[in-house]
């Protein structure tokens, strides 16, 4: 496809830019295949380039200041009229631009450029396979962690575990890896027929191992028990391999009773007490898809709210039920960081197809516990295994935010409410997280319009096919340059083997104001004194050194 069919306007003068905590400037806006340019005609260093991918919404107007015959041509109407239009474009990192463009023509012709180009679904059209760096000296070596390198790693997980690459062509289960750590005593047929018990093939995988004690966390989807309680003999073998001697490990559902009951009568289910004798399950309800969405939707809406009234602000937020998402995913986390810190058991934990709540949970459990994942590198070879290689489906749920009109579909926030889980963290413990505030903003942007090929597709056999890793650049590699590096680890960084434990109290979870209201002025005088506290910081680190 050729970009330029879809831009009938490609430049436009006299364009007046409004943008929040900047005052209203006059430019020249450009249209390219992948983004919206906008220079100031007073300052040509004052630029704003915007990625049409971080578009999520736009608005149009057009007006016409005199009516005109209807003979004239629809340009020349614009002319002696003076015709202007207004697009109002609400991007996915919150910020709301007004573009003020003189020419109902041109107006309406920018605005179907931006509505088309931002929408587009191919992945191998989209930015990052474009992207060159200006340093060509980044490696192109793909990713910062692999399984081999996890498991040659990870001290004392070749005794009862390896390394099996059943799933080497992804012909097991699409949403894997090709390598995955599984019970040494369980062989590649016996995992071949669990994954057909397993909805979308996603059989049960070490993803944590503790070096104190030697339990584990496993993450699955959920068993095909369906309504007649089918049974899987390799599935009880493969749990039962996992606790071995040990007299209980726990099944973690983030779902309800009531809805792994209702799994049931569409073939799915959870594992019965009769037929896994060793395992204790406990559900926790955890929201995902649709009700995650308008959750954040509506808190959105309410950071937008411009009444100042405190009532009605307060209202609106516990409406979303935004922090109450946090809380759950953090007690979840803290529960099973317990059985597996405190108690000595191992835990599997699956939802329904476990792309999403699971990965979750299982990715604050491990920061909880393990110090090695609190680093910059540590922090970010997590979300690489627990996200990226793990299948989280980025382009189905990142694909529009809070603003786009259109109907909701796959799109869920589970990424971001993540982050949004690991900021509590932050804040709680501000001295035992290696990296900055800065680095969660970043990937949260990320996540939704990117230049790198990170976040891109939803499985890793779908980047295999796009050759997404021989045609875009590693996001996490660049963020561990020298440069990007220095802005995103923590100074205040104090390493601790203990374990972290966070509080859910409501009064201890706080919203995340960097995040949701960053574009409010308030927030930028926040933001220029954390920075004047960072530079600080970082000045009397340096004089500590000399």
């Amino acid at each position: 496809m050729e970009f330029s069919e879809h831009i009938k306007t490609a430049n436009v003068e006299d364009v007046v830019l409004r943008q929040p905590l900047h005052p209203a400037s006059k430019g020249t806006l450009c249209i390219t295949g992948h983004h919206l340019l906008f220079s100031d005609r007073e300052d040509s260093c004052r630029q704003v380039l915007l990625l049409l991918r971080n578009i999520d919404a736009i608005e149009k107007s057009v007006e016409n200041l005199v009516g005109y015959s209807s003979l004239f041509s629809f340009a020349d109407h614009g002319e002696r009229s003076g015709s202007s239009g207004t697009i109002i474009v609400k991007c996915k990192d919150l910020r709301v631009l007004q573009i003020d463009i003189p020419g109902m023509e041109q107006c309406l012709n920018i605005a179907h450029s931006i509505e088309t180009l931002s929408n587009l679904d191919c992945v191998s059209e989209m930015y990052p396979f474009f992207y060159r760096p200006s340093n060509h000296s980044v490696d192109r070596r793909w990713g910062i962690s692999t399984p081999e390198q996890f498991f040659r790693e990870t001290k004392g997980l070749s005794f009862l575990w390896r390394l099996s690459s059943v799933n080497r062509d992804f012909s097991i289960c699409p949403s894997y890896p090709p390598l995955l750590v599984v019970p040494k005593d369980i062989d590649d047929e016996s995992l071949k027929k669990v994954s057909k018990f397993r909805q979308g093939g996603r059989f049960p995988v070490l993803c944590y191992y503790h070096r104190k004690n030697g339990m584990v966390i496993m993450r699955s989807s959920q068993p095909l028990i369906g309504a007649n309680k089918k049974r899987c003999r390799e599935d009880e073998c493969l749990l039962q391999a996992v606790i071995g001697s040990s007299d209980r490990g726990y099944i973690i559902d983030t779902r309800s009773g009531q809805q792994s009951q209702q799994a049931r009568m569409t073939g799915g289910g959870f594992e019965p007490k009769s037929c896994y004798s060793c395992w204790k399950r406990l559900h926790r309800n955890m929201e995902k898809g649709k009700t995650l969405q308008e959750s954040f939707i509506k808190l959105v809406e309410a950071c937008g709210d411009e009444s100042h009234n405190m009532d009605r602000w307060l209202s609106k937020l516990e409406n979303s039920k935004w922090l109450s998402h946090v809380q759950t995913a953090l007690s979840t986390a803290g529960l099973v960081a317990e059985c597996v810190e405190r108690d000595g058991h191992s835990v599997l934990v699956h939802g329904s197809e476990g792309t999403d709540s699971t990965l979750l949970v299982s990715t604050l459990a491990q920061l909880i516990m393990d110090p090695s994942c609190r680093s910059l590198e540590g922090f970010l070879c997590l979300l690489e295994r627990e996200w990226v290689q793990a299948g989280h489906p980025f382009q189905q749920r990142c694909f529009h935010s809070a603003y786009s009109h259109a109907r909701l579909q796959q799109e869920s926030p589970v990424f971001l409410l993540m982050l949004d889980c690991v900021w509590q963290l932050w804040r709680q413990f501000p001295l035992a997280l290696g990296f900055s505030e800065a680095l969660l903003l970043r990937l949260a942007n990320e996540a939704y319009a990117s230049n790198y090929g990170t976040f891109q597709c939803n499985t890793e056999q779908e980047r295999c096919a796009l050759q997404v890793k021989e045609k875009t650049y590693c996001l996490f590699q660049a963020l561990l340059r020298p440069v990007e590096r220095e802005i995103y680890t923590n100074p205040l960084y104090e390493s601790t083997d203990l374990a972290i434990w966070p509080s859910v109290h409501p009064q201890s979870l706080q919203l995340w104001r960097r995040f949701f209201l960053r574009w409010t002025p308030q927030n930028r005088h926040l933001e220029e004194a954390q920075e004047d506290i960072r530079n600080m910081i970082l000045e009397w680190g340096k004089l500590s050194l000399r």
